[in-house]
């Protein structure tokens, strides 16, 4: 066995071992519908209901990578038609990301053209494991230089790009943040309300004035593509059902993607999982959480980061 191949299974194992723990020393798991704490083994039933899970994690939490990895095998195992989707990778990289799964070229050569982040240790085990078990693998999100062209010169800078090239974000016009996602938006970041005026593909967009950058234009892209990626991909693999990793940013209390996706297919019915390390996780005030998603996972915050 190679040594690669043998880190890969390690991490399985470490995985599985370390969410099998009874006394909850790493993770504890609260179903927002029961009002109560559940196991893995109980999103995985209820699974069978929904065509999207969405787990939201936050990306340099080492227990929420297990948690991704030990999922994935779960519902692969439980669900043969079980597909990944990632926020890490771009839409313009999927050819790269066919090719490796397919054996096809090498590991060198993929993290090299698939622009891999400077974490991919992370998510290496979701793409191994995907590969070993012949799972689909979509690059969802919009690549950054489309992201950052919209930050700075607004929508309308879309439609001067190639014909080819708008195939790597979501349909112009999209749909941007509105109501409480918009003022989480612009709260977060600080955003001056008169910069953030479009809000939905009906109105004319307000620009920002010289050199600002429109950060919910942005982000509105990158939700609006990540859905639109997952609901092509369902258009075409109607009988599949998709674990979509991201940043919990851009699922939690049903916002961004989730509200994306709902636009894009009203059919199709999403499960939000948010995971994050708190600092109430010895006594979790499950109120404070609840409103985030369907279940609310805790890791606990003293375990080192993975950067």
């Amino acid at each position: 066995m190679n040594f690669k191949k043998t880190i890969f299974l390690i991490t399985g194992f470490i995985a599985l071992n370390l969410l099998a723990q009874k006394d909850a020393q790493f993770v504890k798991i609260y179903d927002t519908k029961l009002k109560k704490e559940v196991t893995l083994d109980s999103i995985l039933k209820r699974i069978a209901n929904y065509d999207v899970v969405f787990l939201g994690e936050e990306h340099n939490d080492s227990v929420a990578h297990l948690i991704e990895f030990q999922l994935l095998k779960m519902m692969h195992q439980t669900y043969p038609n079980t597909s990944l989707s990632m926020e890490m990778f771009d839409r313009d990289v999927q050819l790269v990301m066919n090719e490796y799964l397919k054996d096809i070229i090498k590991e060198k050569h993929f993290t090299k053209d698939a622009r891999v982040w400077s974490n991919y240790k992370d998510y290496r085990p979701l793409v191994e494991y995907s590969k070993t078990k012949q799972i689909d693998v979509v690059c969802s999100n919009s690549p950054t230089r489309y992201t950052n062209l919209v930050g700075r010169k607004g929508q309308g800078a879309l439609n001067s790009l190639d014909k080819n090239t708008k195939q790597y974000f979501a349909p112009i016009p999209y749909d941007t943040a509105s109501g409480a996602y918009y003022n989480k938006l612009a709260n977060l970041f600080g955003h001056p309300s008169h910069n953030v005026k479009d809000t939905s593909t009906k109105k004319a967009m307000v620009m920002p004035k010289m050199n600002a950058f429109n950060i919910i234009l942005a982000q509105s892209l990158w939700d609006a593509t990540m859905a639109y990626s997952i609901a092509q991909y369902l258009k075409t693999n109607k009988t599949k059902k998709v674990l979509q990793i991201n940043g919990r940013f851009h699922s939690d209390e049903y916002f961004a993607i989730v509200t994306q996706l709902n636009r894009y297919n009203q059919k199709l019915k999403s499960l939000v999982i948010s995971v994050s390390p708190s600092e109430d996780f010895d006594s979790p005030i499950w109120t404070d959480h609840q409103h985030l998603g369907d279940y609310i996972i805790l890791t606990n915050p003293s375990i080192k980061r993975t950067f």
